[in-house]
């Protein structure tokens, strides 16, 4: 493959509009991506306290008597949260081991969301808009679960079959978008967000065969065997599984390869400047197949890590929306591999937290992703966090300043 088979004339203005865009939301300090995340909470806490009965209530006499607004205003929120803490960090109200199981449900849900979402983080650090993670994961699994349930090995190989089968899967569903973006100059996102919607009508069709189906009459496949599910950490009592520590594995891999191979170099080098690149002697589109493969078969893994660690089945839903929280999540970590390790961390804690905040509190678990699309809204455009956050304030003083000492 060859860059002739695009002419390397110059990046079309729009990529360069887009790159623009991407590396201002990968530039955002950490402050602003905490502020970003703490004003998305305060948003959302107008919509929990909205949605109560007594906040209704008490508002018909607001002026009348305001303590008993603003007290049930404040119960609202504190429920909310509270609850929330409990169900993703630490019941305090609970006995025994049930006191820490949140936050190992927390670890559970974030394990596909760190394998995605670094998949996606190498695609930006590339300068590439991979939105097709959902479609990645979706596939992983699938072949994951295929192995995991037609084929007899032992424990250990039999897990690391099927996890293999998921990464190649993921790998060469992304590498369609790879390649017609090298061929073609085809648009990736327009290209993923396709596939997305390929892959779930291609899985809910197998579902219905007798490939994955393997006899009964819902479309659901059988239970992998024990032999393809991933071990359990902390025993039967609780679900967190051997993903999580394959996840960090996988950020410290990535690490690795974005900061000191030179294939990172190169990947980094695209996103940066594609043009620098070509003229540097860069093959660019060897380097958009090669992240793509990449990506995706760090997504692929992910939807693996879904099914031989927790679902242990595979449904055309199995996906659930971990490939478009997964654009959050590398988003929010700022696509580098601590950031988006702690980033799906959060995600996970929001959803092991929000049945226990909607079955405790009655705040409806709609609240939680408002708060994800808040912070969505919020990282896409930094201005508008720094309009609101002590950064707009620090760096008009620190310009005044700088008058100042230049008039003098």
């Amino acid at each position: 493959m060859t860059d002739t088979l695009v002419a390397p004339s110059a990046t079309p203005k729009h990529e360069d509009e887009r790159r623009g865009v991407l590396q201002q939301m990968l530039d955002s300090s950490w402050l602003l991506i905490v502020t970003a995340v703490v004003l998305a909470l305060v948003a959302s806490s107008v919509l929990v306290a909205a949605a109560d009965q007594d906040v209704q209530k008490t508002a018909t006499y607001l002026f009348a008597r305001p303590s008993d607004f603003f007290a049930a205003l404040w119960e609202s929120v504190y429920a909310a949260y509270s609850t929330l803490f409990r169900g993703a960090i630490f019941d305090y109200q609970a006995t025994g081991l049930r006191r820490v199981r949140p936050i190992t449900e927390t670890m559970t849900a974030s394990v596909p969301l760190i394998f995605a979402g670094l998949g996606l983080a190498v695609g930006f650090r590339s300068g590439l808009f991979n939105i097709g993670a959902q479609g990645q994961v979706l596939v992983g699994a699938a072949a994951a679960t295929y192995v995991g349930i037609a084929f007899d090995a032992p424990a250990g190989v039999h897990v690391a079959l099927a996890c293999l089968a998921g990464i190649a899967a993921g790998a060469a569903w992304a590498g369609i978008a790879g390649i017609l973006k090298a061929r073609t100059g085809a648009n990736e996102v327009i290209v993923t967000i396709m596939l997305n919607s390929i892959a779930f009508q291609l899985i809910s069709y197998l579902l219905t065969t007798s490939l994955l189906r393997q006899g009964g009459t819902r479309p659901i496949s059988p239970a992998v065997a024990d032999t393809a599910q991933l071990p359990l950490l902390a025993g039967a009592s609780f679900r967190l599984h051997a993903g999580f520590l394959l996840a960090l594995l996988a950020a410290v891999g990535v690490w690795w390869l974005l900061e000191r191979s030179t294939l990172g170099f190169r990947f980094r080098a695209v996103g940066a400047n594609q043009r620098a690149a070509r003229t540097a002697g860069i093959r660019v589109n060897l380097v958009f197949v090669l992240v793509m493969l990449v990506a995706g078969g760090l997504a692929g893994l992910g939807g693996a890590a879904q099914i031989l660690g927790t679902d242990k089945q595979l449904q055309a839903s199995s996906a659930g929306s971990i490939g478009f929280d997964a654009i959050t999540v590398a988003l929010l970590g700022r696509s580098t591999p601590l950031g988006t390790v702690l980033a799906a961390l959060l995600f996970g804690a929001l959803r092991a937290g929000s049945p226990l905040m909607q079955s405790s509190a009655g705040t409806p678990i709609d609240i939680v992703q408002v708060i994800q699309a808040s912070i969505v809204l919020l990282i896409a455009a930094p201005p508008l966090v720094r309009r609101f956050s002590a950064l707009h304030w620090v760096a008009g003083i620190a310009g005044s300043t700088k008058k100042k000492e230049a008039h003098a």
